[in-house]
């Protein structure tokens, strides 16, 4: 399980929203965007946040989760389906 402690709620919402999309999707999310161009964005702080701890990766449009990333996503996930 990867470790999300101390991490802000700005860097835990990218996790949000990529389980958001997942849960309404039904497929696996490995990306999210970073800027829509319709002035939705991921904070660049919590991006920074979580480049630094190994569990993304930008280019400033996408927000790619690494294998760390992803398990933590999955954990997330797993987490809200299991408080049904």
């Amino acid at each position: 399980m990867a470790d999300l402690s101390g991490l802000s709620d700005e860097a835990l919402a990218v996790f949000a929203f990529g389980a958001y999309h997942e849960l309404s999707s039904g497929q696996r999310v490995r990306s999210v965007v970073q800027k829509d161009g319709a002035g939705h964005r991921a904070s660049d702080g919590a991006v920074d946040e979580l480049d630094g701890r190994g569990l993304v990766k930008a280019d400033g449009r996408e927000i790619v989760f690494t294998p760390a990333g992803e398990d933590a996503l999955r954990d997330i996930l797993a987490g809200i389906r299991g408080s049904r």
